[in-house]
């Protein structure tokens, strides 16, 4: 896996910082300032202490099974801006060389909101999936919806969406973490037809082998 994360912190260096320090307890295998600089901060092959407390497709262990990558970002507690160019053009080529080497699924490319939806929104709503999915390093969202509701309830819905990934123990915080990712534009943590939809529509894609 890949879970990706802003800093929400003032800077990089203030980042990095605290990202080396022990007390912290908190770490990554990488940094990403905004102006593209790329830090290498634990070697890929040992544990970064990243993603906390968190799930995704039946791994609760997912710092023992990823790598974490850091963008610096100011993030929602001290003013959420577009992610900038430079750092987006300095991920790409990372994330690609990981991905092709350890040979991760798009859809193991995540957010840390997808991971740990009770506790987290990172990198949010901004962060630019689709262009990422451009260059195929993470799933697109789906073109078409072949179905327009195709849950009978909630609880089907849920056990689909945990199917798909997600831990689904706050159920209201998982349905914003797949609004945030999915359906950026309307994030309210609750269950309509259009999300119900999109979910449909991406296991039928993942059952297809049309995700890997």
């Amino acid at each position: 896996m890949v879970v990706l994360h802003y800093t929400e912190m003032e800077d990089a260096a203030s980042a990095e910082a605290r990202l080396c320090d022990p007390d912290a307890k908190v770490s990554a295998h990488y940094l990403i300032s905004e102006s593209g600089e790329v830090t290498r901060l634990v070697p890929e092959d040992k544990r970064a202490w990243h993603a906390g407390v968190s799930y995704w497709r039946g791994h609760t262990d997912v710092n023992g099974i990823s790598i974490g990558i850091e963008l610096d970002h100011p993030g929602h507690a001290l003013g959420y801006r577009p992610f900038s160019d430079a750092q987006f053009e300095a991920l790409v080529p990372l994330l690609a060389r990981i991905v092709k080497e350890y040979d991760i699924p798009r859809a193991n490319v995540v957010g840390h909101s997808d991971v740990a939806p009770p506790r987290k929104i990172d990198p949010g709503e901004l962060f630019p999936w689709d262009r990422l999915a451009e260059y195929h390093l993470c799933l697109p969202k789906p073109e078409k919806l072949e179905l327009g509701d195709p849950f009978d309830n909630d609880g089907a819905f849920y056990l689909a969406l945990e199917r798909f990934g997600y831990d689904i123990s706050d159920g209201h915080k998982a349905v914003e973490a797949f609004q945030r990712r999915w359906r950026p534009e309307k994030i309210d943590g609750e269950i309509d037809g259009q999300i119900r939809a999109i979910l449909f529509q991406l296991l039928l894609d993942r059952d297809r082998g049309q995700t890997r």
